[in-house]
């Protein structure tokens, strides 16, 4: 089995989020999907991070990516004023992307699991106009309930015997990151994700204006379409990531300091 990489973080409420520009996590998710190791990737949010604080089984899942981004823009303004001055946001959407972009110069297909299959129907027409080159391996709705230990490996295989590369996944958190954590060094993939970026990029959901995303109001931008939905999910995660993440502040012994662990990292880039 491939040893974990050396991938600079800094803790956010005690959970190492990698601290890497965009392209710098995009260049390292690439290379590992060339190289087919098996890697889980969590794309972190305020939401994300208040389950880990609270459960501790996904506390555990959490600290044992490979890799977690910093999507929402709390996380990305925790990091600067903690040093990690020059760090963007590497958001769900962005991921998709970008990586479907270079997928299909590299060779690299890729493979989605969960959602429902009207969206995933929509999410192939869009990407086969804006990537008419990328190899979908597959598209594989999963059903609500659990999958029986048959079907379960019946997919790994599915996934295995593709050839894919990524591996996109859409079952909401936690579970979707409990799931990848299920199946680290058993599909020899890099699993990532995407909870809600499914149905957005189908076009079933609006995403926020670019100023909207930057002033960090993209959650509120989400909680107009959805109001029933979110409304539950945010009053209780977003009031006490702020007093938490204030604390960290203000005990923080690197608050402002410079963050140079950036230079340690040894990454390559893919041409």
């Amino acid at each position: 089995m491939v040893g974990r990489a050396f991938l600079p973080t800094q803790k956010v409420l005690e959970f190492p989020i990698t601290a890497l520009r965009f392209e710098e996590q995009i260049q390292t998710i690439l290379r590992w999907a060339i190289a087919h190791e098996s890697k889980t990737v969590c794309v972190a949010n305020v939401h994300m991070l208040m389950e880990a604080y609270w459960n501790p089984e996904f506390a555990c899942v959490l600290r044992g990516a490979d890799l977690v981004t910093p999507d929402g823009m709390p996380l990305v303004w925790m990091m600067r004023l903690l040093g990690a001055r020059y760090q963007d946001r590497v958001a769900g959407m962005d991921i998709l992307s970008a990586l479907c972009e270079l997928a299909q110069t590299l060779d690299v297909s890729v493979f989605f699991v969960g959602s429902q299959t009207e969206i995933l129907s929509h999410m192939r027409t869009k990407l086969e106009q804006e990537f008419p080159r990328l190899k979908i391996a597959a598209m594989e709705p999963l059903p609500f309930r659990p999958l029986t230990a048959t079907e379960d490996e019946a997919l790994s295989q599915k996934i295995n015997s593709s050839g894919a590369g990524i591996v996109f996944v859409s079952l909401g958190c936690p579970k979707q990151e409990k799931w990848m954590a299920q199946h680290h060094g058993k599909i020899q993939a890099v699993m990532i994700g995407l909870g809600g970026v499914f149905p957005v990029y189908a076009g079933i959901h609006k995403r926020a204006p670019r100023l909207v995303r930057d002033l960090g109001f993209e959650w509120l931008y989400r909680w107009v379409q959805e109001p029933r939905r979110l409304w539950d999910r945010y009053t209780k995660t977003i009031p006490p990531f702020i007093w938490l993440a204030f604390k960290q502040l203000l005990t923080s012994s690197s608050f402002s300091t410079p963050f140079h662990i950036r230079e340690r990292y040894l990454g390559w880039r893919v041409e």
